[in-house]
């Protein structure tokens, strides 16, 4: 567990350049405490024990600010930046290298259980302050969600989206 949280810091020291050292990125930045309280808690989640799962992951966003549902599935290295008002749903899947500043959310469409209802980021994305991806699309490996964007269609591997609804933008 002491390793995660020190690969975590060092993440945290090669993405943010205010970052300026170790101590400081194991202890002042919530995505930290989120992300090592995600861990322990999806692996409550996969055993069945859902409802301790659950008081984990609420206690991490009473803390932080940052609400994951021990469900979803997130990849290696990813940094939230600020972090405060990220909402990441149940059957969301993040690939690695993601990026997400604050007030990304991934929420689910419609009510039905034991079905995809929240987004697949792919791997090497970049999603920006205030984005809302909302269902069971795909973002494509290497794409960047605009900050304020509204997605509800898939974006394709290195395009860019922006805009209320965004619109995808063809990268050359």
């Amino acid at each position: 567990m002491f390793k995660e949280w020190i690969k975590i810091a060092r993440h945290i020291l090669d993405q943010d350049p205010a970052c300026k050292s170790l101590f400081e990125a194991m202890f002042m930045y919530p995505m930290v405490r989120a992300l090592r309280s995600h861990r322990i808690a999806h692996k409550f989640y996969q055993r069945g024990n859902t409802t301790f799962a659950r008081w984990i992951s609420n206690r991490a966003r009473r803390k932080t600010g940052i609400e994951i549902h021990p469900g979803a599935q997130i990849g290696k290295n990813l940094f939230i930046d600020h972090g405060m008002g990220v909402v990441i749903g149940e059957t969301a899947v993040i690939g690695d290298n993601v990026t997400m500043f604050h007030g990304v959310t991934l929420g689910g469409t419609g009510k039905q259980k034991d079905v995809k209802r929240h987004p697949t980021v792919g791997n090497n994305c970049m999603l920006g302050a205030g984005s809302t991806m909302l269902g069971p699309i795909t973002i494509g490996d290497g794409a960047q969600v605009g900050a304020g964007a509204v997605v509800l269609k898939d974006v394709p591997a290195g395009a860019t989206a922006v805009g209320v609804s965004a619109r995808n933008i063809i990268k050359d």
